[in-house]
């Protein structure tokens, strides 16, 4: 059996794939049993690595967005359309492999073949734009997780730093009036240094962190990770543990919260949620590495229904424990007070810190050769080097532009999760058919479809607008300087 590393790398490289021109043997055809595969528990660990990340922690804020009744019920209702859209690619990809007799596709191998064998002329002549269309959200999803991760890690240690300091200088204060026969101190630190100390603009925090995250993408064999991984996978299960621990100590009345939000906040719903949905670009690196495929389907359902449950409990406990108060990632409404809350946000930071490492790993092995094939062999290491950079910087910017956790997640999952998730299977799976589809799948595919391309247009409207022109019901203005990003009251 391969190493777990080995296997990691398989299932975190969906964009690279064999040529779709290649023949397969009898043995890569018959992949009912591989020996060599991974197993069905690998499988469904896999699974929950692929979707649970920084989207779930934002989920909370996304039933703001809907409403105490119609958030749980929509975030389940969009579960289950997506797993259907994951279990039609797979069968796309099964059916274009048995018909070619061709190795097992990727995802976007799969929509050029379909493509490829379809009758409409303009159809088999844009098939080499469909493989680029896919590979081109693939990579954009991936970089649009590195600028969350930017913005989440930027978040969480302003945070940690601030509340470090704090419960710092209250302990101090508490032990000299303590100490007092007079029992009144005057605070022992200055107040313009506590100001500063406390008031650090958060892009300030996005541009430290970058040189480490750099540093961190010139890694490019993830098998030198392979103990890191493991430690931020723990670290963000203890994380998670812990934050249903908090919530779970005080949940509040629904009733005191609107059952059903306004419908100019939904499509902000609509981008977190499909953007906490994140897997389906491994959905078919894992069916074709797994030792049984039969049971993939399996897998898939077990697998995508724990996450669905993990998602409706997390976001719905913590909507209820801090109601309209909720910011763009739980963590952030954790009190300073306590060292277990600060610990939460070290344990799920490093967590992320390393899994931008993992989510860069795609893109970059797309877009580096590209750049370095035209490049003298003495200075391929370098532009390797520099284009790496490049692109971590890129992601940086973005998320200095737009450091409000919130949106960047509601922008990303607006416009390339949704078309990856909801639009391209319905269309791939109405393409693929060999003879005419029947009228109520055309009905249900193009359904599914437009409301992919209806989630993609409304979402990316409004989020753009609310980075341009701020609610100014509670949302910091982005050209205030005093604090551009934390949430605050309007005066009253």
């Amino acid at each position: 059996m391969a190493s777990p590393e080995q296997l990691d790398m398989e299932v975190l490289t969906p964009l690279m794939e064999q040529a779709s021109g290649e023949e397969s043997s009898d043995e890569d055809l018959d992949k009912e049993q591989q020996p060599h595969g991974i197993t069905f528990t690998q499988t469904l660990l896999h699974l929950l690595k692929g979707n649970i990340g920084t989207g779930l922690l934002g989920l909370p804020l996304a039933l703001k967005n809907a409403g105490i009744v119609l958030g749980p019920v929509c975030l389940v209702l969009m579960g289950v359309v997506c797993v259907h859209c994951m279990h039609i690619l797979v069968n796309c990809s099964h059916q274009l492999s048995e018909r070619l007799k061709r190795s097992t596709l990727g995802y976007s191998n799969t929509v050029a073949v379909a493509m490829e064998m379809s009758s409409s002329q303009y159809l088999k002549k844009g098939a080499p734009f469909g493989r680029k269309l896919v590979d081109f959200f693939l990579v954009l999803t991936q970089l649009g997780f590195c600028s969350v991760y930017f913005v989440f890690l930027a978040e969480n240690i302003k945070q940690v730093v601030e509340g470090h300091y704090t419960n710092t200088t209250a302990v101090v204060v508490a032990m000299l009036y303590s100490n007092s026969s007079e029992g009144s101190v005057s605070s022992p630190l200055d107040e313009p240094a506590v100001s500063v100390m406390t008031g650090l603009d958060q892009r300030l925090y996005i541009l430290f962190l970058l040189p480490f995250l750099i540093l961190l993408t010139f890694i490019r064999d993830l098998r030198n990770m392979a103990t890191l991984c493991a430690a931020a996978n723990l670290c963000m299960a203890v994380s998670l543990v812990l934050i249903f621990t908090y919530v779970l100590s005080d949940v509040g009345d629904p009733r005191q919260l609107p059952y059903v939000s306004t419908w100019s906040k939904f499509p902000f719903f609509f981008g977190t949620a499909i953007f906490a949905f994140e897997g389906i670009g491994v959905v078919l690196p894992l069916e074709n590495q797994m030792r049984e495929s039969r049971r993939f389907q399996q897998a898939l359902n077990i697998g995508m229904a724990i996450v669905i449950v993990l998602y409706v409990s997390l976001a719905t406990l913590g909507y209820l424990h801090f109601g309209d108060d909720i910011k763009g990632s739980i963590t952030l409404n954790l009190p300073h007070d306590t060292w277990s809350n600060l610990l939460v946000k070290v344990l799920y930071s490093f967590g992320v810190f390393v899994s931008f490492a993992i989510q860069f790993f795609v893109p970059a092995e797309i877009l580096v050769p590209v750049v370095c094939k035209n490049i003298s062999e003495p200075w391929r290491y370098t532009a390797d080097l520099f284009t790496r950079a490049l692109l971590a910087t890129l992601t940086c910017v973005v998320a200095v532009l737009v450091p409000r956790l919130d949106l960047v997640i509601s922008l990303v999952g607006a416009v390339s999760s949704s078309a990856l998730a909801l639009v391209f299977p319905p269309l791939v799976e109405l393409v693929a058919m060999p003879t005419r589809p029947p009228a109520l799948l055309i009905l249900k595919d193009v359904s599914i479809a437009g409301l992919g391309f209806l989630g993609f247009l409304t979402g990316t409207y409004v989020t753009v607008g609310e980075i341009i022109y701020p609610d100014s019901q509670g949302q910091t203005r982005l050209h205030d300087a005093r604090n551009w990003t934390t949430p605050t009251a309007p005066p009253s």
